[in-house]
């Protein structure tokens, strides 16, 4: 592979740390070409050092630009063929662009190399379904003994076994490894779900219905397209369904959204001084600051899509800054999204996940607090019922993009062919034509999920979708 032509950049020739310093500095202030045009040109100058070229990857990967991580990375790997570290990073950067069977060959070398690297265990399970003839249960028992007390190493393996015997339907054993590696990485955790809670209150409160009576009406011209829901909800499924429009790009996981609202209201002393600041803004302006941000990135169609999960949060902001936005609500049943939360081991975000009492308080507050979106902006969001869309592909995908304002694309059945990267936890997944294995999961657990579903049961949520 040739090193890219070098575009021109205010970097330093020949000084990398400075180089990658300005890139952050100008993706950190939205201003994405520069960035891009900084990690270009320093590219070239890293071609011949795989430490750095390790490092690029990163930046890139903080930037959604998988393709361009799986290059460096990739190359990296060239120059240094024996270093663990380098294959983890290119087998990382492969799920993301869809090269699956590539990562789990890096996957294998690392561990082959380093049997201490217990996430390369845990990312090689999240590849593919284990089946009784392949699958690493006995090396994952094996490597689990020899860790002994290493709580790292039992969160990481207990995940990756837990996943594996589930997958081969060993279920009472994969719940038991699933809650001691869970409560294992919930020891390791300074999070009070109290704090969230009293914030998607303090949020209903400042965005009240008469407080967004005010809010423009909807726009019908191309704008953004915000997916969102909680983790696990089906968010990437149907982020990659529209995505599959000709219309319409995908920008991924971004948070330009939150960079732009910070920037806007200024220093803020804690979240609920945040939101009293961003209740009492410029909403007009805030909406022009995302759009800059937005369009730095070069989207590439009339519609794009951001699919940060928790921009639930924002949803009263988003209907007062951009009236032309689409907000794309996905839902799925309480006690299946929660366990697919639970077995999840996300590496950023989410603490209340690792703990069946926060899991339901947060849960709950999230409800609470769609309830009120709901009811203060009615007939504003697009909800998505994820069980809906796994019993009727098509019949939700049309209603999908005719709620959109886009006319119908047959390329849209065919999700599994984008190929679009993906870097969510649903990279595998969403790869695959839909199926229905997951819906009803967890009544396979409802003895060791009790206490979850007395919580979510005691606050009127239906355990299961549509009852």
């Amino acid at each position: 592979m040739a090193p890219p032509a070098a575009p021109p950049s205010r970097a330093r020739p020949g000084d990398f740390d400075a180089g990658l310093a300005r890139a952050r500095e100008a993706a950190l202030g939205g201003r994405y070409r520069e960035a891009r045009t900084i990690l270009a040109a320093i590219e070239e100058r890293a071609w011949d050092n795989p430490r750095d070229l390790r490092r690029l990857a990163e930046y890139h990967g903080h930037m959604n630009r998988p393709v361009e991580a799986e290059r460096c990375c990739a190359r990296a790997v060239e120059l240094a063929p024996d270093d663990a570290r380098a294959h983890y990073d290119l087998a990382a950067a492969s799920i993301a662009i869809g090269r699956i069977d590539a990562a789990e060959a890096h996957f294998d070398r690392v561990i082959a190399a380093d049997p201490r690297d217990w996430d390369a265990w845990a990312n090689r399970s999240t590849l593919r379904r284990a089946t009784a003839e392949r699958n690493h249960v006995a090396a994952l028992d094996r490597a689990m003994a020899a860790a002994g007390r290493d709580a790292e190493a039992r969160i990481a393996l207990g995940h990756a076994l837990a996943k594996e015997l589930e997958d081969l339907g060993d279920h009472d054993r994969a719940f038991a490894v699933l809650k001691a590696a869970a409560d294992a990485r919930r020891a390791r955790l300074s999070y009070r779900v109290a704090d969230d809670v009293a914030t998607m209150a303090g949020i209903a409160d400042a965005f009240s219905a008469e407080r967004l009576r005010g809010a423009p009406p909807p726009a019908a011209e191309p704008g953004p397209i915000f997916i969102l829901g909680l983790p696990r909800s089906g968010t990437t499924l149907v982020d990659r369904i529209l995505s599959s429009h000709s219309r319409v790009a995908s920008l991924g996981e971004i948070q330009d959204f939150a960079l732009a609202l910070v920037e806007g209201a200024g220093t803020a002393q804690g979240k609920a001084d945040l939101i009293r600041r961003s209740a009492a803004m410029d909403h007009a302006v805030l909406g022009r600051a995302y759009r800059a941000r937005t369009a730095e990135r070069d989207p590439g169609a009339p519609f794009a899509i951001d699919k940060t999960p928790l921009n639930c949060l924002y949803i009263g902001l988003i209907a007062l800054a951009l009236p032309d936005a689409r907000i794309v609500h996905v839902r799925r049943g309480a006690m299946d999204g929660c366990y697919a939360m639970y077995k999840t081991l996300f590496r950023m975000g989410y603490p209340f996940s690792y703990d069946l009492g926060d899991l339901a308080a947060y849960r709950i507050a999230h409800e609470r607090l769609m309830d009120h979106w709901r009811a203060a902006l009615p007939g504003r969001m697009i909800e998505i019922d994820y069980e809906a869309l796994i019993a009727d592909q098509e019949g939700e995908s049309r209603r999908l993009v005719a709620a959109c304002g886009l006319d119908w694309e047959d390329g849209c059945l065919d999700f599994h062919r984008n190929p679009a990267p993906v870097a969510t936890a649903s990279a595998v997944q969403v790869r695959a034509p839909i199926h229905d294995r997951s819906v009803g999961l967890w009544r396979r657990y409802e003895a060791g999920l009790a206490p979850l579903a007395d919580a979510l049961r005691g606050a009127g949520i239906p355990l299961d979708y549509g009852r």
